[in-house]
């Protein structure tokens, strides 16, 4: 018998994450030397909303005489949290509202958003099995089991979970590549999935000064809606499989009649 790992990743793998980390490291150093020379103490990954507001109140000064190194600034930062699942995006998604308006801070989120899940995605395709295995046995199981079970309108159920908070995204993200969803209809179901969410957090990152606490972002309406249009892009999936069990059912009737 070979000798067991006692970690899930080899030397070569966890290489790989490293040198993926200093590529982003590399890129916020270079945004970093392009800015004036300015106390940047305030630059730090907001935890809380009052740490948001001081960074908020910082960076709207900069974004927009340095809009370009802020625009790169803020997508690496959200790429770089998405790819490696760090808590934490929802406060850059209140912070693209309240430096960029609804519009502009839409697509900005839903940009960063889908290109840190595709950077997750393929991190994941490389590496991602045993630490999934590792982490969560009983999820993958089920989420495995559930995409097989919907692989002719897997588009539709990507959807579903992209809009509803059934399953959280960092799992969709990591585990999509390990159950076999093609990266077209992840890409696409994250690109359109996300749309409703993130106008919620960034239309709230406006008015960020009235926010208590988070759990004033997703009131009831605002839930009970995402939900809605979950279900809506579900329909088809189900009403795909009740029509199938029909004809299925209609089969089997005149089979027994004509026998």
């Amino acid at each position: 018998m070979g000798k067991a790992r006692n970690f899930p990743l080899s030397s070569t793998e966890v290489a790989m994450v490293f040198a993926l980390i200093g590529i982003f490291a590399l890129g916020l150093s270079g945004v970093y030397l392009s800015m004036p020379a300015e106390d940047y103490s305030f630059l730090k990954l907001p935890r809380t909303l009052e740490e948001l507001k001081i960074l908020r109140d910082n960076l709207e000064s900069y974004s927009s005489d340095y809009t370009i190194q802020v625009l790169v600034s803020y997508c690496m930062v959200y790429i770089f949290m998405q790819t490696f699942m760090i808590p934490g995006t929802i406060f850059m998604s209140l912070l693209a509202g309240a430096l960029f308006g609804v519009i502009r801070g839409v697509a900005l989120v839903v940009f960063a958003a889908t290109a840190g899940a595709s950077s997750c995605y393929f991190l994941s395709y490389l590496i991602g099995r045993p630490l999934a295995v590792s982490l969560w046995p009983d999820k993958l199981t089920f989420f495995q089991a559930q995409v097989a079970k919907r692989r002719q309108k897997l588009l539709n159920y990507m959807l579903f979970l992209r809009v509803t908070p059934t399953l959280p995204n960092t799992f969709i993200n990591f585990a999509s590549p390990i159950v076999d969803v093609p990266y077209h209809i992840f890409f696409f179901a994250t690109l359109v999935g996300l749309i409703p969410a993130a106008y919620v957090t960034v239309r709230a990152g406006i008015a960020l000064g009235e926010l208590r606490s988070l759990g004033d972002l997703y009131d009831f309406q605002s839930i009970a809606t995402l939900f809605f249009i979950g279900i809506v892009s579900v329909t088809p999936t189900l009403l795909s499989k009740n029509q199938s069990e029909e004809e299925s059912n209609n089969r089997s009737e005149r089979l027994i009649k004509s026998n």
